[in-house]
């Protein structure tokens, strides 16, 4: 049941031979991720937030919210993670959503356009894949020799 949990929370763990790094170079590994090239934010937590470090990511042209929360364990050498979605009002719900959980999504923006040969075509016109986030993150806790441990409740 161990590792069919860890795929179905998106637990990932260091090669071995990694030599780790003490939480602090962690924390400033995934610090030092922010910049103009990368989706996301990473900053540290709120004590309202519970986390240690948060990575966020807007996405204005969907009214899409996505976080993930990460808290250091250095005993254990990982970091825990909790992903949140926040979804804005819709035609088809009109209250917004909320969901949490490891699993990935791809939202993408299509417009309807005539080609060069007279038809109508769909095409795309925005695209963002949540691996976009995540996987910068993740391969640096794993590069520093950690255990990315995915949950789906408080810790």
């Amino acid at each position: 049941m161990g590792r069919l949990w860890d795929k179905m929370n998106g637990t990932k763990y260091p090669d071995s031979g990694v030599s780790p790094l003490s939480a602090m170079e962690v924390r400033a590994a995934l610090l030092a991720l922010n910049g103009p090239d990368v989706p996301f934010v990473v900053r540290n937590g709120t004590p309202k937030e519970r986390a240690d470090l948060v990575a966020e990511c807007r996405i204005r042209e969907l009214g899409v919210t996505l976080k993930t929360r990460m808290r250091l364990i250095p005993e254990n050498r990982e970091i825990r993670t909790l992903d949140e979605r926040w979804e804005a009002s819709s035609p088809e719900h009109s209250g917004g959503r909320y969901g949490r959980g490891q699993g990935t999504k791809v939202y993408r923006q299509w417009e309807v356009k005539q080609g060069p040969d007279g038809r109508r075509h769909k095409v795309e016109t925005f695209r963002f894949d949540t691996r976009d986030m995540k996987d910068p993150l993740r391969n640096e806790v794993l590069g520093a020799g950690w255990t990315w441990h995915g949950v789906l409740f408080r810790w």
